[in-house]
């Protein structure tokens, strides 16, 4: 064989072995609670991320999944959107609904199956097709997620106080975010752990206001400006003043273009999620993180951010 097609062949099994191989993890690391409390202090030094919701589901890939979840990860920097219900015999499971009809192959409320009933059932993907995956536990997501990404818990029926306390548990003031539906709830986990921080549901001025007035706090939260294309420009330049970021979501409209088949790639949509960001939008929640965060983040975090420490590229 001449040296040029021994070359060529060369270069070949390379790009094959490149194809075969798994992709890297990108991983969130903010290493300490006060780490997490800088990642999302508003600055002039803007790193947009897109939060998973549910994890990031899609064919093959169920919602509230662990297996998802690494997907997800494959693809680019993401926060994870997560669901918390309770077992029959008082153990916190990932299930974004009160029964099991749509998600798995089993019937009925949540709460009316103990952890063994529910890990005899399998997950449906979002077409509806069942898979292999089961119900993870949050003890176990808890600790699949240090040093690896920021889940937010959206804590569903739970009470405050149990999800303060798994989080303390696992130590995880670091890594996992509370979703507050309201002040009070914001004071309660703030008054349990102030090393938590939360999303707090800060879409309307009447919201923000009363936010406000109660003095924060400003410095444990993202505020999440609603499920619009068009985000009141204006709250969001009054969260960012007081030194919060801003989410809003995506699942409801933009992304519902991709996901019906209006449009089959995420070039037609470009310009409505520029403009999200454009608005004062730091974190976009949305329903395809696996093609939206690769066009977010086309490479790794620019050298000169402040936060770009906190990301990395690894092998599974």
């Amino acid at each position: 064989m001449k040296r040029p097609a021994i070359v060529l062949l060369a270069v070949l099994l390379a790009a094959v072995a490149s194809a075969q191989a798994p992709a890297k993890l990108h991983l969130i690391d903010a290493q300490t609670p006060q780490g997490l409390r800088e990642l999302f202090r508003a600055s002039a030094d803007r790193l947009p991320l897109v939060s998973a919701h549910r994890g990031g589901a899609g064919p093959g890939w169920p919602e509230n999944c662990l297996a998802t979840f690494e997907a997800t990860l494959r693809h680019g920097w993401a926060l994870l959107e997560i669901d918390l219900r309770t077992s029959k015999d008082g153990v916190i499971v990932l299930m974004h609904d009160a029964t099991l009809d749509r998600t798995t192959n089993g019937r009925g409320p949540v709460k009316e199956h103990t952890l063994t009933e529910l890990r005899q059932l399998r997950l449906k993907d979002r077409q509806g097709n069942l898979t292999d995956h089961r119900i993870p536990t949050l003890d176990e997501v808890m600790s699949w997620a240090r040093g690896k990404t920021i889940l937010m818990l959206d804590k569903k029926e739970v009470p405050v106080k149990e999800v303060v306390a798994i989080i303390a548990r696992h130590r995880a003031e670091s890594y996992a975010m509370m979703l507050a539906y309201t002040l009070a709830e914001v004071r309660e986990c703030h008054a349990l752990n102030p090393d938590i921080m939360m999303e707090a549901m800060l879409g309307t001025r009447a919201r923000y206001d009363e936010f406000a007035a109660a003095g924060g706090p400003w410095g444990n939260i993202i505020a999440f400006v609603g499920h619009t294309a068009t985000p009141d420009v204006e709250l969001c330049r009054l969260i960012r003043a007081q030194g919060a970021r801003c989410m809003a979501g995506t699942s409801r409209n933009l992304d519902l273009e991709f996901l019906q088949g209006r449009v089959t790639t995420l070039e037609p949509l470009q310009a409505g999620y520029r403009a999200v960001l454009e608005r004062g939008v730091d974190v976009i929640e949305t329903d395809i993180p696996r093609e939206l965060s690769p066009w977010l983040h086309a490479g790794p975090p620019p050298a000169g951010s402040a936060k770009a420490r906190f990301f990395k590229l690894a092998q599974p």
